[in-house]
């Protein structure tokens, strides 16, 4: 075939390109989005395509030129060869903050037995698997770990912490007294403030939440920022890299940063 394309079934193709094969696997529609009506099949692409080195004869140059929206309908039109790979298991695209926190929670339900790589050094705290901790891991007094959990090397969790079930802490990260981290991924070098409570949202590298702060569900918070203490971010909020938030501020909307690019939807 000129392309192979993987496949799965999803229950809501309508945001992907969708394919119709025959017995051989031979590709016979293929529509990317399809609009409602247009739904005649449910094996969404999944992004992954095996093609023959001819098929760069076919991509015009200095010109802007889609993979699913464009490469292949004119292959088809040509009657070159399509097929499908039909794939299983878990799939998600993860052009979205959603799409990206199921795709981790995937991977810490991959973690089957609490795991120690290194030194660990505990004060009174309690960790209930499964985890996995990697070198130079402190756990301060009282503090609790409820898997699946990983941490990255190099953190310390200060006390009467709650490490909720289906977080990721990266390295070198810093959680303070009496925080809350629920269903949450922490990258590296991040700092959390003494009783902060963050659920079900992404903290980007070297990104410092001071006291008291609130960040809800659902929530993005881009590289190298700095909220001050008792911030509150509301749920589904996006704050762009290397933003300051003064004390007390109740963030209800995206906070762009000109520096960067401003676009905010997924794929």
């Amino acid at each position: 075939a000129m392309t192979t394309i993987g496949l799965i079934s999803i229950d809501d193709p309508g945001e992907y390109g969708i394919a119709e094969i025959d017995i051989n696997y031979e590709i016979k529609r293929f529509k990317e989005k399809p609009a409602p009506g247009e739904i005649f099949s449910n094996l969404a692409s999944t992004g992954m395509y095996v093609c023959n080195p001819e098929i760069f004869d076919h991509i015009p140059a200095g010109k802007k030129f889609d993979f699913a929206r464009d490469l292949f309908p004119h292959l088809m039109e040509e009657g070159k060869s399509l097929k499908g790979w039909l794939a299983s298991g878990n799939w998600t695209d993860v052009g979205s903050p959603h799409s990206l926190r199921q795709a981790e929670r995937w991977k810490l339900q991959d973690i089957a037995i609490t795991d120690i790589i290194g030194d660990l050094t505990m004060h009174g705290a309690r960790v209930q698997g499964p985890v996995q901790l990697g070198d130079s891991i402190t756990l301060g007094k009282n503090t609790r770990v409820i898997g699946p959990v990983a941490i990255g090397p190099g953190t310390t969790i200060g006390n009467n912490v709650l490490i909720g079930p289906y977080t990721s802490i990266g390295e070198r990260c810093i959680i303070r007294n009496n925080a809350k981290i629920f269903s949450s991924s922490l990258y590296n070098r991040a700092i959390i403030g003494a009783s902060t409570t963050i659920s079900g949202s992404i903290i980007d590298n070297d990104t410092h939440i001071g006291e008291g702060c609130s960040i809800e569900n659902d929530t993005v918070i881009g590289p190298r920022v700095v909220l001050r203490n008792n911030v509150v971010v509301h749920s589904k909020t996006r704050v762009w890299p290397e933003v300051v938030i003064s004390e007390g501020t109740i963030v209800k909307e995206h906070i762009l940063n000109d520096k960067f690019d401003l676009r905010c939807e997924g794929s």
